[in-house]
């Protein structure tokens, strides 16, 4: 299994992850002309084509045995630029009676863009055939390596936002509880209309003063800050690299917007380079491989599991032997360089 830029070719097979990511999945709508708009971004990007805070890298995973396109994930370099980028903050009010010596807090939800700016880590998903073999971790870490090569290119801050609670017939009780009441459409519209790009009715029809919780229903004020089942092993792993929620919400389903300073994420912080020396196929492999490696390049951008751990000579330099195969899934031979990362 290899990471690499999404390419004009792969249109066929993000419609099929389009088509899987079911209800909820912002980010990657089933929509040919929006897909492939998708793509001709991305290629615009690493070819540097792009204006920096405009710029979306997005990456697929690829099942080198047939050529299958098992998993995809992104990076938003800005969000909000050239749209408002919504979020709830979840906040309290304080109310008091000096007459009744009464005092009560009650929480709220309000409508806000405080992430303008940001990074984003987004888009990730993985088909149920390849939920093995630390693909997952694969694909969410290698957006670490990639902002720690390319540092410059990425604000203070990234964000990522986690895909809140749905019933098992895909109603999310935070919409049919708050959203509803503003949009004249059903979950899936308004969630496509986002997925596309098209979100200035966002900020036109939802209310701009404090919404109280109390107010909400039960099942909707349990699903603030939730996330869907089959989010929970990325959350999981975002929470390993040092992010945290700090109290914004998605404004449709209620998920979670976990965040963090880049520098301190700990995929960007403790990857290195490293010198690389290939050798034979046939020496002894890692049964479970803890270092990913990642290319230095952009536009040829390479990125997957190695056998060998990292070492250092005498001068403190870092060496990283790979296998042949290892050395050609990458695109490197030896003396060239290499990002890498022990999990």
């Amino acid at each position: 299994m290899r990471i690499r830029p999404i390419a004009r070719h792969d249109i066929e097979g993000l419609k099929v992850l389009a088509r899987e990511t079911g209800v909820g999945f912002t980010s990657l709508p089933d929509n040919h002309e929006f897909l492939s708009a998708k793509i001709e971004r991305t290629l615009a990007a690493f070819e540097g084509r792009e204006p920096g805070d405009d710029r979306l890298y997005f990456f697929v995973l690829e099942d080198e045995r047939d050529g299958s396109i098992a998993g995809c994930c992104a990076i938003e370099a800005c969000v909000g630029t050239d749209a408002p980028f919504y979020h709830y903050r979840l906040g309290s009010l304080a109310h008091s009676s000096v007459q009744l010596d009464l005092h009560r807090t009650l929480d709220t939800l309000t409508l806000c863009s405080d992430h303008t700016g940001d990074a984003e880590v987004c888009s990730l998903f993985l088909r149920e055939g390849w939920r093995k073999d630390r693909n997952g971790a694969l694909l969410s870490k290698v957006r670490w390596l990639f902002m720690a090569q390319f540092r410059e290119a990425f604000p203070d801050k990234v964000l990522a936002e986690m895909r809140g609670v749905f019933t098992p017939e895909g109603r999310s009780p935070f919409w049919e509880c708050l959203g509803s009441h503003f949009f004249p459409m059903d979950f899936n519209e308004a969630d496509r209309l986002t997925g596309m790009g098209q979100k200035s009715f966002i900020g036109e029809l939802m209310p701009k003063f404090p919404i109280y919780t109390p107010f909400l229903s039960e099942s909707a004020r349990a699903a603030i800050g939730q996330v869907h089942e089959h989010t929970r092993p990325a959350v999981a792993m975002l929470k390993k690299e040092g992010l945290r929620w700090e109290g914004y919400v998605d404004i449709f389903d209620g998920g979670p917007t976990v965040e963090a300073y880049i520098d301190d994420v700990r995929g960007v912080r403790d990857s290195q380079l490293a010198c690389v020396e290939v050798i034979a196929s046939d020496a002894p492999v890692c049964e479970r491989p803890a270092v990913m490696a990642a290319t230095t390049g952009m536009a040829d951008f390479r990125a997957s599991w190695i056998s060998h751990a990292v070492t250092r000579d005498d001068a403190g330099a870092c060496h990283v032997r790979l296998h042949r195969d290892e050395a050609e899934r990458l695109g490197v031979t030896g003396g060239d360089t290499l990002r890498v990362l022990a999990s």
